[in-house]
C-alpha cells in the first residue's frame, strides 16, 4: 500500500476551500439511507438531482446536502438517514442504547457530565479515560 503524504499545506487548503463551494448531493435508497455523496459544479446546483440521476445516468434519488451544515441539519454521510418529514439528515446511531430526541440528535441513557469521559455501552455508563 502506498502512503500519500501532503507536504504543501496551502495547496491542500485550496482544495478544501474549493470543495466547500461545490454543490453536494446525497443518494438515498428506498429506506432513505444515504448510499453515497457526490459533488457537482455550482453552475449545476439548480438541477443537480436531475443531472446526477439522468444526465450522468446514476439513477436513484438525490437530495442536496450542505457541506457546512447550513441546511438539512448536517452534512450527509454514508449510512445517515434522510428524515423526509423534517427534511434533514440524521446521523448514524452511535450506540444501541442511545435514542433520538425531538431535535433528531442521539442522546445517551444518562447525560455526560464530564467531557473527559467516554461512553461504555457494555456497562451503559460514562467511564473516565484510562479506566
Amino acid at each position: 500500500m502506498e502512503l500519500i503524504q501532503f507536504t504543501h499545506l496551502p495547496q491542500l487548503e485550496h482544495l478544501q476551500e474549493q470543495h466547500k463551494v461545490m454543490a453536494h448531493f446525497a443518494e438515498i435508497d428506498e429506506n432513505k439511507i444515504v448510499k453515497r455523496v457526490l459533488v457537482v459544479d455550482n453552475s449545476l446546483e439548480y438541477r443537480g438531482e436531475d443531472f446526477l440521476a439522468n444526465e450522468l445516468g446514476f439513477g436513484g434519488r438525490w437530495i442536496q446536502t450542505s457541506y457546512n451544515g447550513n441546511f438539512r441539519k448536517q452534512y450527509a454521510s454514508i449510512g445517515f438517514r434522510y428524515d423526509e418529514i423534517r427534511d434533514e439528515f440524521v446521523s448514524i446511531q452511535p450506540f444501541p442504547s442511545w435514542t433520538l430526541d425531538e431535535n433528531n440528535d442521539w442522546q445517551p441513557p444518562t447525560p455526560q457530565t464530564d467531557p473527559t469521559t467516554y461512553w461504555d455501552e457494555q456497562s451503559l455508563s460514562w467511564k473516565n479515560i484510562g479506566e
